[in-house]
């Protein structure tokens, strides 16, 4: 099982792989096998330290996707990657059984949006010896921007990964890292403060993954659908790595990689 290698002042990039016909940016892109097989190569040798691949659009207002439906999706994907890859795969279900057959099918660590709430999602991670990212969430996709609240989003948010990770790390899983979850039941304001005290997630003690890849807080500020969020999306990654982000999960992964080169030579000047 590969493992993720961390390196002070250098900022990870986790490429995108959706394989669903209804992502909200890159829908249908990718749902043929080979393609997908293809684009991960690439974003590979683009310099993507791991990759992401996910069989169940979580969008605003997605429905969930049948079992069945996501292992046809993923598994032929993963299991044509065995052996081509040199970086690690994490595999975005919430689902124990996904999550176990994605292990066996080569991924290397779980990513559960709804943060390892299930105690099945945490034996499956402890069962399989996977790494485990654990995401922040408030609701469910289908209705999670239907007006979020919170009365401190930053301690919510931080109270709610350490005690995901605390779950997981009491489960005897080595490898975890926490996602704030951003556009995941947050609004605009809420998206930016997390950014903005990335540094008080991570005092967590815990690898910090930020997801702001092409998401719509960008467009409320920048303007323009997601096909033209680059821009804003290397500037949030940017933010995000100079307050204490250890991964950034994109899309575009060539374009990050070398806006996170520049970021990070910055940040170590300082």
């Amino acid at each position: 099982m590969k493992k993720l290698s961390f390196h002070a002042g250098r900022t990870l990039v986790c490429g995108i792989l959706n394989v669903t016909p209804d992502s909200f940016s890159d829908g249908g892109s990718w749902n043929d096998t080979e393609a997908a097989i293809a684009h991960a190569l690439e974003m590979q040798e683009q310099g993507a330290d791991m990759l992401d691949i996910g069989g169940e659009s979580s969008r605003p207002g997605s429905e969930a996707v049948p079992l069945e439906e996501e292992k046809r999706r993923v598994l032929p994907v993963l299991r044509g990657l065995a052996g081509r890859l040199r970086i690690p795969i994490s595999v975005d279900t919430c689902k124990p059984e996904m999550a176990v057959l994605a292990v066996e099918a080569g991924a290397d660590l779980i990513n559960d949006i709804t943060g390892f709430r299930d105690p099945a999602m945490v034996k499956s991670a402890a069962d399989t010896g996977a790494g485990a990212i654990a995401m922040h969430m408030q609701g469910e996709p289908r209705s999670m921007q239907v007006a979020p609240y919170y009365k401190d989003v930053v301690g919510e948010v931080k109270a709610f990964l350490a005690g995901s990770a605390e779950a997981l790390g009491k489960a005897g899983v080595k490898d975890i890292i926490l996602d704030p979850g951003i556009g995941f039941g947050k609004t605009l304001a809420h998206n930016l403060t997390l950014i903005a005290r990335l540094g008080e997630l991570r005092a967590l003690g815990y690898p910090v993954m930020l997801g702001v890849s092409r998401k719509r807080f960008i467009g409320e500020l920048a303007g323009g659908g997601p096909d033209e969020r680059l821009a804003g999306t290397i500037a949030a990654c940017a933010a995000g790595a100079a307050r204490g982000a250890d991964i950034v999960r994109v899309h575009n992964v060539a374009e990050c990689r070398r806006a996170m080169l520049v970021a990070d030579a910055i940040g170590r000047a300082a």
